[in-house]
């Protein structure tokens, strides 16, 4: 098959040519989006789920669907390593310009830009930054708002105010923020807290969050409401008759077809994780020498796809790992036959070792993102067919 044709597309946050069995999660935030627009309070949203699943792609689709009710957008990714206050800045920055236009009181908006300038300079004043870095706000910051220092006090005065100019145009505002589970913990009970007091005030600003599935945990231990104050979606694997369409939707755009043995095939290989159904397809794909599509197209193909995951997908993360973070998380995969969580009783035990001593290794994979807390006792890997990769490397 022509592989300048291939409509398949596995790749961090990549949108697929088709998105599959996400109906549910979308139709909700339409559902967010007008009860906003009649003035109605609503919650912020938050996807959960491994990595692989789709939830970048559906971040990026929910911002899509804000845009097209002509909402103010912006959106970040958080990071370890990076506080919460300049990014979201930025994010703040381009939400309100796309609405900007069309506000009756240019005051009024310069104002506000004027705030959030403050706001942002926050980030560096304590630093000695100031002269290094200047939020591309231009207009005099305004004293007084906003600018505290107090991270949660200064976000909350800074979202009403920014869902105040939204609601004089008639719209909302919309942030969205990536790999949530990352921000530190002052941020994460700022944000909490605006959510709060956004939603109490009915006004039409909201977070839309994706993260591990751990990531309510976190929003818990920073706030015992968080489970009231959020809509949650868990982002799972695809079913069998999704699966199906995100392979045969895009081949009919190309008049390709497949057989059902060759759908059988892919989806035990790829087993619904969405980021597999497209690398899966790609490799099959370029190695299918004419429609239909069959299953020893899918045999042929299926050691390209292994080694393409295995480099990009699975050894890259694992590379980032150090000795004593390898050798727990081979413990994890010796332990469970089907890559569920794991407890960490048990790691200890088959590494022969006191739970405490191990406690490093844990902290430092969940850092980096290759583990995550499923419950209290208990990890698990947070990408999907790891545990397999890291049997399948020993043996």
């Amino acid at each position: 098959m022509d592989p300048v044709r291939n409509p398949y597309a596995p790749g961090a946050g990549q949108r697929p040519p088709e998105l599959a069995g996400r109906t549910r999660q979308l139709d909700a935030f339409d559902v967010v989006l007008e009860r906003i627009a009649r003035g109605r309070p609503e919650r912020s949203v938050m996807l959960t789920g491994l990595r692989g699943v789709g939830k970048t792609v559906l971040l990026n689709h929910l911002r899509s669907a804000a845009i097209s009710r002509r909402w103010g957008t912006g959106k970040i990714e958080a990071r370890p390593d990076q506080e919460l206050r300049r990014p979201l800045s930025s994010a703040l920055h381009m939400a309100v310009r796309e609405i900007a236009g069309s506000h009756r009181c240019p005051d009024r908006v310069e104002e506000f830009l004027g705030t959030l300038k403050s706001f942002a300079l926050r980030a560096t004043a304590d630093k000695g930054m100031r002269e290094r870095w200047q939020p591309g706000i231009d207009v005099p910051a305004v004293k007084g708002r906003a600018d505290s220092g107090d991270i949660e006090i200064d976000l909350v005065e800074l979202l009403l105010d920014a869902s105040s100019l939204a609601r004089d145009v008639g719209v909302g505002i919309a942030l969205f923020i990536d790999e949530m589970q990352d921000l530190g913990a002052a941020d994460v009970s700022a944000i909490c807290g605006a959510c709060h007091e956004l939603s109490q005030d009915a006004a039409p600003l909201i977070v839309v969050g994706a993260g591990l599935p751990h990531l309510p945990t976190v929003l818990s231990a920073s706030r015992s409401y968080s489970e009231r104050l959020f809509s949650y979606h868990r982002i799972d694997r695809l079913d069998r008759s999704s699966a199906d369409r995100a392979l045969i939707a895009p081949a009919d755009r190309e008049d390709v077809k497949f057989s059902a043995e060759a759908l059988d095939a892919l989806y035990a290989a790829a087993d619904g994780y969405p980021y597999f159904v497209q690398a899966y397809g790609k490799a099959t794909w370029d190695v299918a020498a004419a429609s239909p599509i069959t299953e020893e197209d899918v045999r042929v193909a299926a050691p390209r796809a292994e080694e393409e995951l295995a480099v990009g997908f699975f050894g890259s993360r694992y590379e980032r790992a150090t000795p004593a973070e390898r050798e727990y998380m081979r413990a994890m995969a010796d332990l469970s036959a089907d890559d569920g969580p794991v407890a960490t009783a048990a790691i200890a035990s088959e590494l022969d070792r006191k739970p405490a001593s191990l406690s490093p290794a844990r902290d430092g994979l969940i850092k980096k993102g290759l583990i995550y807390s499923a419950e209290r006792g208990s990890i698990g890997f947070t990408v999907p067919h790891f545990g397999q990769y890291l049997r399948a490397q020993s043996d």
